[in-house]
């Protein structure tokens, strides 16, 4: 089993805000800290994609691209990843492949480097078009595996899906658990499975909402996960993602543990709390446990 340290991609400007703050982070909040996100060295930013497009026209009064332009601008080594619904894009329809192409292709322009293509249902048809579209780009098409509990949805059924996801053409495969659902032992499972069956990475995905985000966590990180998501405090745990301070003290001594500057992320956490207290509108403590 490899020993190499576990890398963390951090979500705060993304998938943060949009669990503990209804996506209402705004571009001039985040470029205050860019030089710091852009430097601590984390695998990716997630930055785009998900609600922060529908939020950003909807509620905000922002143009989506350029945010996307700024952050790039402000974060140039790091790469920028985002959330793409396969061929609902971002919205909640299905579109045309030409208008997938398009759209990836633009924000590839932009500067997008990982896009993370998931299909609600798990339908692999439906994110055919947008891999495709990443790998034509020139980008990196990570396929996902959307983790939910039923009598169908075995870990040998996301090991095959796994399977598929590679014979796609992804780059890598995301365990996507949205929910906070995935017990650590599940996790384990399916992690070690697909480390047996497919030769891309694999990085995992989830949230604190049940309270089993870190040590699930832990657990695919001893299954040989190549990469984790974490998000930065007050935007992290509750509904969001383990804190990145957090899950590296967990992994104090693990020969896996990756080496993120302390005072860096105590400088991103301090800003980010003012952030959060100009958010207060948007947030609720009942989000935080």
């Amino acid at each position: 089993m490899t020993q190499t340290p576990v890398i963390f991609n951090n979500t705060v400007l993304r998938d943060g805000h949009q669990s503990l703050a209804a996506t209402r982070m705004r571009t001039e909040q985040m470029l205050p800290v860019l030089s710091e996100l852009d430097s601590v060295g984390f695998g990716a930013l997630e930055t785009w994609g998900g609600a922060t497009i529908d939020a950003g026209l909807r509620f905000l009064g922002e143009f989506p691209f350029d945010r996307l332009d700024a952050l790039k601008k402000g974060t140039p080594n790091c790469p920028h990843m985002m959330l793409l619904r396969g061929q609902n894009i971002v919205q909640y329809a299905n579109f045309p492949d030409d208008v997938v192409e398009a759209f990836v292709m633009m924000s590839a322009k932009h500067g997008m480097d990982i896009f993370r293509i998931f299909d609600a249902l798990n339908d692999t048809r439906n994110m055919q078009t947008a891999v495709n579209a990443a790998r034509k780009a020139g980008k990196h098409a990570q396929g996902t595996i959307c983790y939910t509990s039923s009598p169908v949805h075995t870990t040998e059924k996301f090991i095959e899906m796994g399977r598929e996801i590679e014979e796609m053409g992804c780059h890598s495969i995301c365990l996507k658990d949205m929910a906070g659902l995935i017990p650590p032992f599940i996790a384990a499972q399916i992690v070690g499975g697909l480390k047996e069956a497919v030769n891309i990475p694999i990085v995992v995905h989830t949230h604190e909402t049940a309270g089993m985000g870190a040590p699930t966590y832990l657990a695919a990180i001893d299954a040989g996960a190549d990469s984790v998501d974490t998000s930065i405090v007050p935007f992290a745990n509750g509904t969001g993602q383990p804190d990145t301070m957090r899950m590296q003290s967990m992994l104090q001594d693990h020969p896996r543990r990756p080496s993120y500057d302390t005072k860096t992320l105590a400088l991103l956490r301090t800003h980010f709390e003012k952030v959060y207290d100009e958010l207060s509108d948007f947030t609720n403590i009942r989000n935080e446990r």
